[in-house]
Formats: C-alpha cells, structure tokens, sequence
C-alpha cells in the first residue's frame, strides 16, 4: 500500500511528464509542417490518437439522445477541428514560441464564458488585471517577433485559444455524460475526425503515404497521436485523481517556458530580451488570474474535462 507521500511524489510525476510533452508539441508540429500541411498533421494526429483509444476502449457507449450527442459532436468540432487547426496553420507563419506562449491564457477566455453561460462566479478584479498584464505579454512577444514571426499567424493562436475555452465549457459538461473519461475523448475525437473531412477537401489533402517511411516524419506523428494525444489525456487525469485539480493545474504554467525552450534548443527559434521580457508578463499574468478567479461549481472534464484531465479554469492543453 502506497504511502500519502509517495501517492503524491506519483501525482506530480504524471502531471510534469504531462506538461513535457504538451510543451514539446508545438515543436514537433512545426518539424511536421515541413513535410504535411496543417490539415494533414490534424487528420493523422487524430486518427492515430483515436485507434490508440479505441484498442483501449472498444465499446461503444450510447447516449440518451440526440442533444447529448450533439453536445460530444460540438466538442469535437470546437476542441480538435478548429482549434488545432487554428493552431497548424498558425505555425506555418509565426514561430512555435509565439504560439506555445499565446495560447496559454485560453483560461482567461474560459473563466469569462463559463461566467457568462454556466454563471460560475464572475472573476474578480485581480483577474482582469492578470488577463491585461498577460495581453501585454503577448504584444510584446508579437511586436519583437515581426522578423521571424507573423502578426496573422499570433492572431491565430489567439482564436486558437479562444475556441479552445468554449470546447472546455462544452466537456464540462460531457464529464455528467460519459463515467469513463476515455470513452468521453474517444467519442470526440471521433466526431472530430467525421467533422475535418470539408477540411480535408477544402485545404487539398494528400495521402502521401511515402512520407511515413521518413522517420522524423513518423515519429513526431507518433509523438503527436500516441504521446500527446492518448498518453497525455490519460495521464493528467491520474494526476488531477491523485493531488486534485487545483494543485495540478499549477504544471500548466510550465507549458509555455517548456515550449519557449524547446523551440531555441531544436529550432533555433530567437530569444531576445523582449521576448524574454514578455513571456514573464504572460506567465504572471497567468498567476495574478489565478488567484482572482472566482470558484468553478465543478471540475472539468475531456482535453477540457470534468473529472479526468483539466483545471478549474477549464484549461487543457493539447
């Protein structure tokens, strides 16, 4: 029998193994963007992702009607459709340290809604002051990286983040569907693949197959599809049983310096004071909001989830 300590030494290990490989993913998709267009990366991740979890869980559990179904279906769409495309097609103008940094303060964007469409408290003032210091951060970061970035491509990621907070408020809500956390993020990310297929058409997809016997190639599709996709989800969501959701939520704050750090050691992506100087602001701007949110009524749940793999700002990453 497992001692408190060492159930906690166990928690905190699966919740940074979690943040090393969601920091790290941003890189990967941009060495992927090399050889796949962003709807490719999307569909490949996914459907591999999706196998994974099917080969875990192959029963399929049936919902009471055709509103919770739709309830999965716009998860799907909200949570793996459009914000990873957000998020591909971002990486191909701006660089993976922009992105990974942007994209963080989804649970300012989450918090808002959940106020507004859950009326969970509203955040208090120490909140907003958080969410204009991270702003700050991010305009920093933008304004230094014109030379190696794109101002689209920052903007982007920050629709990328805010699709992602009304995907967290949708599986707030899938978490009283589904007991099984697992099932939940394999029916969406079934709908997700059935709701990319315009996308596919729209954005010219290619099979390639020849591409896959490029290991780089596959292997960072592993990593994406097996890793932090099917991994991660289960992983978090055992940290978030064993310290709780407030404590674990606290490695979300790793994820941009993670990514930052990356992109300079495997990229070669530039860090300059500025950039420097803005990721702090961000980072503590993420901290201030913390700490002047109001409470959520319940934990979330599915790559946003009630039980199994958020925070209480409803944040996941991807």
């Amino acid at each position: 029998m497992a001692t408190e300590e060492e159930t906690r030494m166990r928690g905190h290990m699966f919740a940074l193994f979690t943040v090393l490989v969601w920091g790290t993913t941003f890189v990967a998709t941009k060495v992927l963007l090399t050889g796949f267009s962003p709807v490719e990366i999307l569909f490949y991740r996914f459907l591999i992702g999706f196998l994974v979890l099917l080969a875990f869980r192959p029963r399929h559990v049936r919902l009471g009607n055709w509103r919770q179904e739709a309830q999965v279906a716009a998860a799907g769409l909200t949570g793996v459709v459009l914000y990873f495309l957000f998020e591909n097609i971002a990486l191909t103008t701006t660089t993976a340290s922009n992105v990974g940094v942007i994209v963080a303060v989804s649970p300012f964007f989450t918090a808002l809604l959940s106020a507004v469409l859950l009326k969970d408290e509203r955040p208090h003032a120490m909140f907003f002051a958080g969410f204009a210091l991270a702003i700050a951060g991010i305009a920093l970061i933008s304004w230094s990286g014109l030379g190696t970035g794109s101002l689209v491509g920052d903007l982007l990621a920050v629709a990328a983040a805010a699709v992602w907070s009304c995907y967290a408020v949708l599986t707030r809500k899938l978490g009283t569907l589904f007991e099984d956390p697992i099932q939940a993020t394999k029916r969406t990310f079934a709908w997700g693949l059935v709701l990319m297929v315009p996308a596919l058409f729209l954005f010219d997809f290619h099979f390639g197959v020849e591409r896959f016997l490029d290991p780089l190639m596959a292997g960072n599709l592993l990593f994406l599809g097996v890793g932090a996709s099917a991994a991660c989800f289960a992983t978090w969501g055992i940290a978030v049983r064993l310290l709780g959701a407030v404590k674990t939520s606290a490695y979300i704050y790793l994820v941009p310096v993670i990514t930052v750090t990356a992109s300079v050691v495997v990229l070669g992506e530039p860090l300059t004071i500025p950039i420097v100087l803005g990721i702090v602001l961000t980072c503590a701007g993420l901290v201030l909001s913390e700490r002047g949110k109001g409470r959520v009524k319940a934990e979330l749940g599915p790559d946003g989830k009630a039980e199994s793999a958020p925070d209480e700002a409803g944040r996941t990453l991807p």
